[in-house]
């Protein structure tokens, strides 16, 4: 079989490319002859732009100076929701699918002044809503075992860059959508805080939950990606200075709890952090005992709010969608979403840093492993919610503070599936919580894609 850059990082690629030694064209045409072998057992594109991204990588290719470029000629995807020029916006539904974009959003726009190539845009559950990612025309899968959901809602970007498919995607996370599916699937996955990244998600980005993020196989990958969906100019992440860490096992959700491989990820962690100099003390964030109804009462009422907004006809959506959105419009009917109370938990979180005083907090990515890969989008909207909250109760309390998130990958679970925890940082903390990643993947190195993928030969 011949080498091809399939697998390779994308700060690889992307030297390679401004050297010389490959050319964006055909670093495209190895990815998308890899995506048509495999994707069809893992279903994480929706559509592929392949004429167009041929045509792209040759107009890298012809550009007479790509130093400025930190992702010239990488091939990425796109989460479905997200308006790339020239493809519907299928918003993870046939059924909610808008009309064929005339412009970029401004996160792929940036994608693409950064040299990037979009080669797709990956499957999403109905509206964004759920921790796994399926519907009437398929299931997408979990590299590291097909029987297990990549997670969601950007569950087709996560299983993406775990199969090899891609070196780095896109996905954007409401109450956890990045993180996840990135600990599903053993990868990086970064929620930065609000205002870093332009969101413009939806009618209001879910009252302003919702971040856009990056999904990579590697601590510099996510740096970069991170760098360019922000605006700014690609830098090497410096070393972090000796750090207080936080360490809490405690659910935000009443009646879900980490599991014994999700209390030993912590343990692994904690240890990692030590052993790079850091200073660690056990501390649980004050999560008010309402939080997660009010988590949810936002939830359900952010989704209505946009549904409305778009001019959903219900009766066209899935039935667990449906009575969502109706549960939703009740919740705000009565009052029940309030922004006095996200102001009001922003506040204790920022008092939780700053009294600690705590420079980071660590905490289990997942409670117990990803769920099977299943037809859920067939199923109650009470069995989706129960299994949702039951599998991935850590991460929506970080979107309602709007403080940056990020899950890094420790090790395999007992069952073989990833095992990740979650690093949150106050405000402005992304580059800080990507350097501890990076401590983390020195001291101990995580395997970058599923077991068995990429299935062909990579370059150096």
């Amino acid at each position: 079989m011949s080498e091809t850059w399939v697998g390779a990082t994308g700060k690889q690629i992307a030297r390679a490319v401004r050297r010389g030694d490959i050319s964006a064209t055909q670093v495209v045409a190895d990815h998308l002859d890899y995506i048509h072998s495999q994707d069809g057992q893992i279903g994480a594109f929706r559509a592929l732009r392949e004429t167009e991204a041929t045509l792209e990588a040759a107009k890298v290719d012809d550009q007479p100076d790509l130093g400025h470029l930190p992702l010239a000629g990488v091939p990425v995807a796109v989460k479905e929701n997200t308006a790339v020029a020239g493809l519907p916006t299928w918003n993870g539904s046939a059924a909610a699918r808008s009309t064929v974009a005339e412009s970029d959003h401004e996160v792929v726009r940036r994608l693409r002044g950064a040299g990037a190539i979009i080669v797709g845009v990956t499957r999403m559950p109905e509206l964004g809503l759920w921790g796994t990612t399926d519907d009437a025309s398929g299931i997408t899968r979990n590299p590291w075992n097909l029987d297990r959901t990549p997670g969601g809602s950007s569950g087709g970007s996560a299983a993406a860059v775990a199969a090899g498919l891609v070196p780095i995607a896109h996905g954007n996370d409401g109450m956890g959508s990045v993180r996840i599916p990135a600990a599903c699937c053993g990868l990086i996955g970064l929620k930065p805080g609000r205002g870093v990244v332009p969101s413009q998600i939806g009618l209001d980005s879910w009252f302003g939950l919702t971040e856009n993020g990056v999904f990579a196989t590697t601590v510099a990958d996510a740096a970069v990606g991170f760098h360019v969906l922000a605006g700014r100019t690609p830098g090497k992440l410096e070393h972090p200075p000796r750090l207080r860490a936080a360490i809490s096992l405690l659910s935000p959700v009443a009646g879900s709890s980490a599991d014994d491989d999700a209390k030993n990820a912590v343990s692994i962690a904690t240890k990692l952090l030590v052993d790079a100099g850091h200073d660690t003390v056990s501390a649980d964030p004050g999560y008010p005992f309402n939080l997660g109804l009010r988590g949810l009462a936002t939830w359900f009422g952010a989704a209505w709010r946009d549904a409305e907004a778009a001019g959903l006809d219900l009766s066209t959506l899935q039935r667990r969608t449906q009575r969502h959105l109706k549960v939703g419009r009740w919740a705000l009917q009565r009052g029940y979403v309030r922004e006095a109370d996200r102001i009001n938990f922003r506040a204790r979180c920022e008092g939780f840093f700053n009294d600690g005083p705590y420079d980071i907090l660590l905490t289990p990515a997942l409670a117990r492993t990803p769920l099977r890969a299943a037809e859920w989008s067939s199923r109650s909207w009470l069995s989706n919610v129960r299994a949702n909250m039951k599998y991935a109760p850590f991460a929506a309390p970080w979107n309602i503070s709007g403080f940056p998130a990020l899950t890094v990958p420790v090790g395999v679970r007992a069952d073989g599936m990833p095992l990740a925890v979650q690093l949150v940082g106050p405000p402005g903390s992304e580059l800080v919580l990507l350097a501890v990643a990076g401590q983390f993947e020195m001291q101990q190195p995580w395997r970058r894609h599923a077991p068995g993928f990429p299935r062909t030969v990579k370059m150096a």
